[in-house]
């Protein structure tokens, strides 16, 4: 059926620029030739339940990972898969996903971290869609292929395990911070994996020295999308992640801190924030490196 845009009450809050974009904004845009939507769920059986009429799937372990080595795919793959997707440098990028766009935000970090510019979220993902009553379909899209260039990555977006070692010494001054974004309990080491997730145990359980636990969650409301903009620079605000410090975010296995990593710089501006994509599935198997489990 021919879709329809959502009758619903205008955004409460407004972010520095226009990257994130609800559904009258993507029923608006739907089929325009210069915009390409994507869904990076989780659950990647949810895309074949429904998905966006013409969004296509974006499975960041299979699309965006290595299969053999603990890394991205090369550029020159990342591009090819742009290519065979039909996106150009000058397409816009729309994400969405499940669980209130954790691996959203995690494609979002990887494209523009491979030069990726036009990208844009979706606020709330598949949770708002439904919710808004957004018509999906089943109906597979098709692409024309483009041939995408093999761009030239932005290292200031990641940060690597020896870096996250020499980055504590600017957490003790008070010129860095660092963020965990897992729940309390994985924060503390009372457990070392979600029970969901049992194979992204380790070995240890705790965070690394100095870091500040801000759940993720914390950021979204009920219906999965952000809080005001206000209410965000107050919660990292308070608990000393200020925008003039080198910030550095991480999780499990960076999906979750992707989501920290989008809320501070694209929506609160913050000018220096790195995300740990080894988070804590590396520092809590590496040998030597240092941990806490206070609570």
């Amino acid at each position: 059926m021919p879709h329809t845009a959502p009758t619903r009450e205008a955004s409460p809050h407004t972010f520095a620029n226009d990257v994130v974009v609800d559904t009258s904004w993507l029923a608006a845009h739907l089929g325009a030739h210069d915009v390409r939507v994507m869904e990076a769920s989780e659950d990647s059986s949810l895309y074949d339940a429904g998905h966006v009429p013409g969004a296509a799937r974006l499975d960041s372990r299979r699309d965006l990972w290595d299969r053999v080595v603990r890394d991205f795919v090369t550029p020159e793959a990342f591009a090819a898969l742009m290519g065979r997707l039909g996106v150009t440098p000058d397409t816009t990028v729309v994400l969405y996903g499940d669980k209130s766009n954790w691996w959203a935000t995690y494609a979002f970090w990887f494209l523009r971290y491979n030069g990726h510019a036009r990208v844009k979220l979706l606020d709330g993902g598949r949770q708002k869609l439904l919710a808004d009553g957004f018509d999906l379909t089943t109906d597979p899209p098709r692409f024309t292929p483009t041939t995408y260039p093999v761009g030239v990555r932005d290292e200031s977006l990641r940060i690597l395990r020896d870096d996250v070692l020499r980055h504590l010494q600017t957490v003790r001054e008070g010129r860095g911070a660092l963020v965990d974004v897992r729940s309390p309990d994985e924060y503390a080491g009372l457990v070392t994996h979600l029970p969901e997730y049992p194979q992204e145990g380790v070995l240890r359980g705790g965070h690394i020295p100095g870091a500040t636990n801000l759940p993720w969650a914390m950021a979204v409301r009920h219906d999965g999308t952000f809080r005001p903009r206000a209410q965000l620079a107050r919660l990292y605000a308070d608990a000393g992640v200020t925008p003039e410090r080198a910030v550095v975010t991480y999780c499990r296995i960076a999906e979750r801190s992707s989501h920290t990593w989008f809320v501070l710089t694209q929506l609160l501006g913050y000018p220096d924030v790195r995300n740990y994509d080894g988070s804590w599935t590396e520092w809590g198997n590496g040998v030597g490196l240092p941990i806490e489990k206070t609570p």
